[in-house]
């Protein structure tokens, strides 16, 4: 099992080519086993994403959104009172977007690894990464 991060979600989707070997091998070894953990923070990143059209897609977000849902063995991830206390005390190297400490904080809890190329997050002693 792994949890992946909202842009991983998004070019896994859409731009498959902006994933390394390494994310693309723990995707689809965790699509065969135990499934991936799909931060619901993500959701209204998403939906804010594409508000701002900062990405487009030629659907629905609820559509899309149900497209990406198919497409892998997600597991969602609502916040849990352990992943919001967590998220209070991560260092600020983590840096302070609430969804970023927020799906680092369930890497942590849930004891997995994040897919992400988010290099704060990667360079960060607290969280195990791919990349």
């Amino acid at each position: 099992m792994i949890t992946v991060d909202t842009h991983i979600i998004i070019w896994d989707a859409l731009r498959p080519e902006m994933l390394t070997a390494k994310a693309k091998k723990a995707i689809d070894v965790a699509n065969r086993s135990d499934g991936i953990i799909f931060c619901e923070i993500s959701l209204w990143e998403i939906a804010m994403l594409l508000k701002k059209k900062r990405i487009e897609v030629q659907t629905s977000y609820l559509e899309f959104i149900n497209m990406v849902r198919a497409s892998n063995k997600y597991i969602f991830q609502g916040i849990t009172p352990e992943i919001a206390e967590l998220t209070t005390q991560l260092p600020d190297e983590i840096n302070l977007d609430p969804a970023d400490r927020i799906i680092a904080s369930t890497a942590i809890i849930t004891n997995t690894s994040l897919v992400t190329a988010d290099e704060n997050l990667r360079s960060s002693k607290k969280v195990r990464t791919i990349w």
